[in-house]
Formats: C-alpha cells, structure tokens, sequence
C-alpha cells in the first residue's frame, strides 16, 4: 500500500446483539473519532428488540456507516462476518455497550504508521452500571512503550497484559486467514495468542481511551452464584493451547505457561458449583488429575503467590471439601 495515494482506511466492527439501550452512545463516540477516514461495521447479530433498526438509522445518518443482519451466533460470528466485509488497511473492534474516547483511533494509527507496525493498543478503564470508575484490570504504562511478542506473551501469561481486541487495531493483513473461534468464550485470547508469533512488536499506549462497560449479566458477570459461565471452562482449554504455542515459539517461557495453566484451573475450581464437583462430570474430574499430577510445579513455580500455591495443593488433594469451605467463607463477607 503507498500511503502517498490515498489516506488509510479504519474498519471499525461492532457486533450488535439486543443493546438498543447503549449502542446510541458506543456508535456515538466511533463516529466522533479525529480521524475521519473510517467505515463502521454494525453487525446485527440476530436481535430481537430495536437494535437492528436502530442500526439502519444510523446508516442513513453518516454514509462511512455500513449494516449487516445476521442469524444469532455470538459475538465472533458476528466479528468474523465483519472482518469479511471489511475494506479498510487496519481492523478495530468497539464492543457495543463499550465507548471510546474521539482521539483513539488518530492515536494509534499515527504510531502504526510510524512505527511500521502491525498492532498498536491503547489502554483502558471500567465503568460499572452506576457509573463508577474500577480499578484497573490491566494497568497502562507510564509512557508508550514497544514489546516484542515474546514480552507480550509473558505478560499475558502472567495475567498483566490485554488480549482484547476493542483495545487494539490490526492490520487487516493479519486476519486475512485468522478469526475468531466461533461457539466459544475467551475468544480474544485465542485469537491473539494464535497470531502473536506472527507480530514482531506491538506499541502498547498508556492513553486509556477504550471504556469497557461493566454490565451485569454478559458473557462473564452474573450475580446468580448457582451459574457457572462456560468462559471458565474456555480458559483452561486456551490455557492448554497456550501452553503448545509456547513450547513451539517461547521454549523460555515454560515457566509462566505452567504457571498460567495453573492459575486458570485455580480459577475454574474457586467457580466451579459444588453440585457440579462429581465423578459424571469430565472436565471437572480432567482439572481434578491436572492438579494432582503438578504437585510438583505447584511447589516450585516462582510465579505463584503463596496464597495461590495453598490453594491449589488443597484443591489437588480434596477439591468438594475445599470448595465448600471456601463457599461459605464467601458468603460471610
């Protein structure tokens, strides 16, 4: 591409799923970004209630606005249609109960651009329902910084970077023959994790132009403690097939791989409802033998907290009792 020809175009996506009450605000702020030469994909991904119609409006408001309507499938059918629809050089993603700040994508695409790079990400916050500020899950740098792959591998394996593609914009080239998993949570991480050894260097922003809002009753957040939200069984499988793309790309960071398929199984086991912890029940008895069969890693690996260690040598010798106890210490507090 001769950026001397034409300026680049940003393919921004967002996939719509029953959300008439925030898109206004999410499509909003993506149409208020600095920089200009954008196309806005809205997705709608089967809804029910007005989204989709709302969706249209928007189309015959601002012409860079482009309308899919699709059966439901979930949130990465309705990215991957996005991504096939596409035009632009570099790919974004807005989530569309989320909103972004109007200089994001001028921001990152200045350092793309500069850097000769194939991602670059911004940093963000978490708004919840009341409109609060919480605390950062990923903490931004302190200036803008440029990691090789293998430091963001590390990172995300010790649970301090950001899989998510809402924070990111990708060359278009990189998808070309990558999606989203489709039927499945954690989705990002997959993704990302797949395509890491193919991007030498990611410039990571300290701006925290991407608000994630916190909404109850996604994918991950529920106030019913009797669910179990498949993503915690999708992150012990992600944390398996990271864990062969670090022994094949980052031999070095065995460690942090085991440290993260540890840490990923503590998290399913703290979850997990006690009346699902029996012998009928395969995966659970699969993280069960993990845990046991890592005794050894358990002890040893650096990584670990001390409180994680406990944790994880009582759950590898009696899981149902640990988790009851912690249960009810849990609804003490």
């Amino acid at each position: 591409m001769d950026k001397k020809e034409r300026p680049v175009l940003i393919s921004v996506i967002v996939p719509i799923y029953n959300i008439v009450e925030y898109l206004q605000r999410c499509v909003d702020s993506i149409r208020r970004q600095t920089y200009r030469n954008l196309e806005i994909i809205l997705v709608d991904d089967g809804s029910t209630d007005n989204s989709g119609a709302m969706a249209e409006k928007f189309a015959l408001e601002d012409k860079r606005i482009r309308v899919f309507h699709k059966e439901n499938g979930g949130v990465s059918t309705a990215r991957n249609l996005g991504i096939e629809k596409a035009r632009g050089d570099f790919i974004g993603f807005v989530d569309s109960d989320d909103y972004i700040e109007p200089q994001m994508y001028e921001r990152l695409l200045a350092v793309a651009l500069q850097e000769n790079l194939l991602m670059v990400q911004v940093s963000r916050d978490e708004i919840d329902e009341q409109g609060n500020r919480m605390p950062d899950v990923c903490v931004p740098p302190g200036e803008a910084e440029l990691w090789e792959s293998r430091r963001f591998m590390r990172e995300l394996l010790l649970h301090r970077g950001d899989c998510s593609f809402c924070t990111k914009l990708t060359a278009a080239a990189l998808l070309k023959d990558e999606r989203f998993p489709e039927g499945e949570l954690n989705e990002d991480f997959r993704l990302l994790v797949n395509l890491l050894p193919k991007i030498p260097v990611i410039a990571v922003l300290p701006e925290q132009d991407y608000h994630v809002f916190y909404r109850y009753g996604s994918n991950t957040r529920t106030r019913n403690k009797n669910e179990f939200p498949r993503v915690f069984t999708d992150i012990v499988n992600n944390a398996d097939r990271v864990e062969k793309i670090v022994e094949q790309d980052y031999p070095d960071l065995k460690q942090e791989a085991v440290r993260f398929a540890l840490f990923q199984r503590l998290d399913y086991m703290l979850h997990i409802p006690i009346s699902m912890m029996n012998r009928d029940n395969e995966f659970y008895m699969q993280v069960c033998a993990y845990l046991k069969g890592h005794k050894k890693e358990i002890k040893q690996n650096p990584y670990l907290t001390k409180k994680n260690k406990n944790y994880l040598m009582l759950f590898a010798v009696a899981p149902a009792f640990v988790r009851k106890v912690h249960a009810k210490l849990k609804n003490l507090e």
